[in-house]
């Protein structure tokens, strides 16, 4: 499944955030990616809006996997004082966005089969080769 959720970054420590989430904990990483958090992003807008994606099989599963590590404990008591109007751990202040389109998800609904990207159409078709050296 894939996952978006939003949360607020305090504007003033935004710059904070950023040094931090340059270089994230080893251990973290590990924990993350052990739990099934699968091509993970983050991206903050300059007003502090923090938004995230990330794959995994069963989101609530892979929080709960988080959430038994120490060192998730430890990154999220770190964050906290970071983040904007949130009584709750960061992690656990995400607010889940619905996601109401997905490319790929419809292409194969279509049974339609995308070009590579780079791909080149060669049209073999005079009538359109002249439409081209007319325009």
């Amino acid at each position: 499944m894939r996952v978006c959720f939003r949360s607020s970054v305090q504007p003033e420590l935004m710059d904070e955030y950023k040094e931090r989430h340059a270089a994230v904990w080893p251990e973290m990483l590990s924990a993350l990616k052990s739990a099934g958090w699968n091509n993970y992003s983050l991206f903050l807008a300059p007003d502090g809006q923090l938004i995230g994606y990330l794959e995994c099989e069963d989101y609530e599963a892979a929080q709960a996997q988080m959430a038994l590590t120490g060192v998730n404990a430890r990154w999220q008591a770190e964050m906290a004082n970071l983040f904007a109007d949130s009584d709750l751990p960061p992690d656990q202040g995400f607010e889940i966005i619905e996601e109401v389109f997905n490319l790929e998800d419809q292409l194969a609904a279509a049974g339609a089969v995308p070009e590579p990207a780079g791909a080149t159409h060669i049209d073999k078709d005079p009538a359109h080769e002249y439409q081209k050296e007319q325009a």
